[in-house]
């Protein structure tokens, strides 16, 4: 067979699929994970600050750096291990450690993560989290732990991927600024099923946490969003008055129109994002298939009741604004008939006063040319009479009499000629 050109992108394709391998987690173990965003125009940021401050991190353990312009690095730190990644508008870190401590989520967990270190961070902590695995051969005193570890309220615990393994977590920060979760696990399962387990938790509270930016962007919106509609219901009762001026209500309208158009623009890339982390979010909790443990909520129970409420409201504020848009624009069509509406009556008025000037002109034509008949036929008169001045001696007839005979006959030949020319020229 003779060889046959690969496409470009052909095998960067083929391993992107495996790009993001799972990690291989012992029981019993930690983790500490990290997320990191800038505060602003995150999607944009500098790429190579992030791999610069990786970098930085490696260079203290004198591990080896990733591959140029890597989107994933995993790799061993002193005793522990370490997994980046770098996604759209955050970069996450993982750090893998044998044990537990004798404290439950000892915060000293964390501080794999030097001080100076974080406060180089090229952004902010978008969450962070303290995971503990153990092993756990029955369900005996685990719904002691987790009461003890975590906000009984707030607790969700169920039992994962076929009763191998227990989760459980409050999404609240403790005292040191971390979210907590806990792991137990059968003696059975192999670690590579840990490591999807513990990267799943760490993926629904980093996605978790993205998609709520999208409620307080909402939020934000909420007393602009009611200046726009108030706005937008003042022009339409300007428009059902008959003395509003249009110039001015087009003018006012572009101006709101012009608002909202900007606000959907600042708005979409936030919105959209939401919509995409609360799918993941979904995600990858069905992937966990929860069954219920002990009667507690479930991580997807926790999830309706308390993140997709907020979804709601995003997704709602986000329909509200594209409705503005739509009723500003249909705003503008309806000023846009009225206008052409106005502009046909004008119109009408103006044909009508055109048809009565020429009705006019017609009636002054007609008087005229009653009056050119009589004019032509005084001079036409005059004319025979002189030209008949020699026959009033010969036949002895008055020049009276000859008038009175020769006005009627021009008069006629004159009109007979007059309504020739006219009915010629039409």
């Amino acid at each position: 067979m003779p060889p046959i050109e690969d496409h470009p992108l052909r095998y960067a394709m083929a391993n992107e699929l495996h790009a993001r391998p799972f990690p291989a987690v012992d029981a019993p173990s930690r983790a500490a994970y990290l997320a990191i965003k800038p505060a602003s125009n995150a999607a944009g940021r500098d790429r190579a600050a992030d791999r610069a401050h990786l970098i930085d991190l490696l260079d203290r353990f004198g591990a080896q750096h990733p591959q140029p312009d890597a989107t994933h690095y995993f790799g061993k730190i002193g005793k522990h291990h370490v997994k980046w990644e770098s996604h759209t508008e955050f970069v996450t870190y993982t750090i893998f450690g044998e044990g537990v401590a004798d404290r439950p989520f000892d915060a000293a967990t964390f501080g794999v993560f030097p001080d100076d270190w974080l406060e180089a961070a090229p952004g902010t902590r978008v969450t962070s989290a303290l995971i503990r695995i153990e092993v756990a051969d029955g369900d005996e005193g685990i719904i002691e732990k987790a009461r003890s570890w975590f906000v009984p309220e707030s607790l969700a615990i169920s039992r994962v991927v076929g009763d191998d393994l227990v989760v459980a977590g409050d999404f609240r920060i403790d005292p040191a600024g971390h979210m907590r979760f806990a792991v137990f696990a059968r003696p059975h399962v192999g670690n590579r099923r840990i490591g999807r387990v513990v990267q799943r938790l760490c993926e629904i509270e980093t996605y978790k946490a993205m998609s709520m930016l999208g409620l307080y962007r909402a939020r934000e919106m909420g007393a602009k969003l009611a200046k726009f509609d108030t706005r937008l219901t003042s022009l339409l009762d300007d428009m059902r008055g008959s003395d509003a001026d249009p110039a001015k209500v087009l003018q006012s309208l572009l101006e709101v129109s012009a608002e909202i158009e900007n606000t959907i623009a600042q708005s979409s890339f936030r919105f959209g994002a939401t919509g995409a982390y609360e799918t993941i979010v979904n995600q990858r909790i069905n992937v966990l298939r929860e069954e219920r443990f002990t009667g507690r909520q479930t991580f997807g129970e926790f999830m309706m009741r308390r993140f997709d409420p907020a979804m709601r409201t995003v997704k709602s504020t986000q329909e509200r604004l594209q409705a503005m848009s739509e009723r500003a624009l249909r705003a503008g069509d309806l000023l846009r008939t009225r206008v052409d509406v106005e502009r046909s009556a004008q119109n009408q008025e103006l044909l009508t006063s055109m048809d009565k000037r020429a009705d006019l002109q017609l009636r002054l034509q007609r008087t005229v040319e009653g009056l050119s008949v009589v004019a032509i036929s005084y001079y036409a008169v005059n004319l025979v009479l002189y030209v008949a001045g020699p026959l009033e001696k010969a036949f002895g007839v008055g020049k009276v009499t000859m008038a009175a005979i020769a006005t009627p006959v021009v008069l006629g030949l004159v009109w007979l000629m007059v309504n020739r020319i006219r009915k010629h020229m039409e």
